[in-house]
């Protein structure tokens, strides 16, 4: 007789306990979303700090791989990738083009004062020399298109986002997050090199080499494609499967190509997005068949169940400069500041925000996430891959404070939008009770007590309680037999 061997390794534990948490949500999906309008990006990091080391310790990273940070890296490398493609072919035909005045002062303007903003904000809080905030800060200056498309999709979006608002923000959200490269090394090779000579590196390195490259490639990749994929279909080559999924194929192609290069394979994949569906033929045949939303949430819950694991609570401690007040303080800051007076402040000069509450809106949900992780990490390995970096302590504490403020916009984002509603519903209640109230007559009708019991059958609902108020009808009733104990 065979033995029965219960397997616990984090190889077997894992998919089960990924596979059954998307399952479980997936049932009352529709009660969490279009009801209560929870966020599944914060539910998927709470499970994941539930299941994780912190507290159950089902779920360890670190047991998977000898180098965790570089799995965390790749891991949100393909997250953004496909997630920055999703919004590129999801945008309107021509879109960039129309709406390059917008795009411009979002891309440019706004995010340069993000990042100093938050840069500012990390250096006084936590005492840094300014050019080591500007590498930290330079992580979280791009807004997040996982946490913006949890925001920008579904049934509240709809009803309450303009169209047009909802649009500029997924097209920024795909862009700023590959134009993040120039912020980040601007720090770092001022901090190698210093001077002028690091100037002229980030000119001819970081812009023509990375950014201008990336979009001559994805501008191309994308052309070709389309046309590839139109042939196809035309000639009747392709099935329904593989063209659904050409967009995800392409990702993956031009991940790895840009990799090999050494470019910036993310903003590569958002321009291929745009150029794949530039005539915007792709995006409508697609439009209906649901499958960027289901990527969306896979993707969105995997990694924030993943992200909820790898949050190292240990180095938030008083023995160090990551004290919990100074991180507190820096998450709080970096939420008020970081966006939101920017952008009221420059609405006007932006046409695709046309209202101050369009500004308001477009200033508050500039969430930090995905591409942080990213950013923080690959600050790590440069620090790491060259000695005379003059880093400090930045690769010591650049991911333990860039996790704690993607964990407070998560919450933060997360929560704002069940808040807004709850704040309505009250607002709605009062007002209804202060209408009655004035609207009450001055002399109110008596109220007439009958003690007793009732010959009709159907008023004795409250027979138990042998009492019954009755307010005088407004239109003559039926008549009744009272009999009075």
């Amino acid at each position: 007789m065979g033995e029965i061997n219960i397997h616990t390794d984090q190889l077997q534990v894992v998919p089960g306990l990924v596979g059954g948490y998307i399952f479980a949500v997936g049932l009352c999906s529709l009660v969490t979303k279009e009801r209560l309008f929870l966020s599944e990006t914060l539910l998927a990091m709470v499970y994941g700090i539930i299941v994780g080391p912190r507290v159950l310790d089902w779920m360890d990273p670190s047991e998977w791989s000898s180098n965790s940070l570089q799995l965390t890296q790749e891991f949100s490398r393909y997250a953004l990738a496909i997630e920055v493609m999703i919004a590129g072919v999801s945008l309107p035909k021509k879109y960039v083009l129309k709406e390059l005045v917008s795009l411009l002062m979002l891309l440019l303007p706004l995010m340069t004062i993000m990042w100093l903003v938050s840069s500012a904000i990390i250096k006084f809080v936590f005492e840094l020399p300014f050019l080591h905030a500007l590498a930290i800060g330079a992580c979280v200056a791009p807004t997040d298109p996982v946490l913006a498309n949890a925001i920008l999709k579904g049934m509240f979006a709809e009803t309450h986002v303009p169209l047009r608002l909802r649009n500029i923000l997924t097209a920024e959200s795909g862009a700023n997050d590959g134009l993040g490269y120039p912020f980040l090394f601007f720090a770092l090779y001022l901090m190698r090199l210093g001077g002028g000579k690091a100037i002229g590196t980030w000119f001819y390195s970081t812009w023509a080499y990375q950014i201008i490259l990336s979009i001559a490639i994805g501008t191309i990749a994308g052309y070709v494609a389309r046309k590839a994929l139109q042939y196809a279909e035309t000639a009747g080559w392709v099935d329904k499967e593989s063209f659904l999924s050409s967009s995800i194929t392409l990702t993956l192609l031009l991940v790895g190509i840009c990799t090999i290069l050494g470019t910036d394979d993310i903003l590569c994949c958002f321009v291929a997005g745009n150029s794949f569906t530039w005539d915007d033929w792709f995006r409508i045949e697609v439009e209906d068949t649901g499958l960027q939303e289901t990527l969306n949430g896979l993707l969105s819950m995997s990694f924030f169940m993943y992200f909820g694991t790898i949050i190292p609570w240990s180095s938030y401690t008083s023995a160090n400069m990551l004290h919990p007040w100074r991180i507190t303080v820096t998450v709080v800051l970096v939420m008020l500041l970081r966006r939101l007076p920017a952008l009221m402040a420059s609405y006007k000069l932006i046409p695709a925000v046309r209202t101050w509450q369009d500004a308001l809106f477009a200033g508050w949900f500039g969430p930090i996430g995905v591409s942080a992780v990213f950013y923080s990490v690959e600050t790590i390995k440069q620090l790491e891959e060259y000695e005379n970096s003059n880093g400090g302590r930045v690769a010591e504490i650049v991911y333990p404070i860039v996790c704690a403020i993607v964990f407070g916009s998560v919450l933060v984002h997360g929560v704002t939008i069940p808040l807004v509603l709850m704040g309505k519903r009250v607002k709605t209640t009062i007002s209804l009770s202060a209408t009655n109230i004035r609207n009450q007559p001055s002399n109110p009708p008596p109220r007439y007590t009958f003690r007793g019991s009732f010959s009709n059958q159907d008023t004795r609902e409250n027979d138990d309680k042998n009492s019954l108020q009755i307010d005088p009808p407004m239109e003559p009733a039926r008549r009744q037999t009272i009999v009075i104990a």
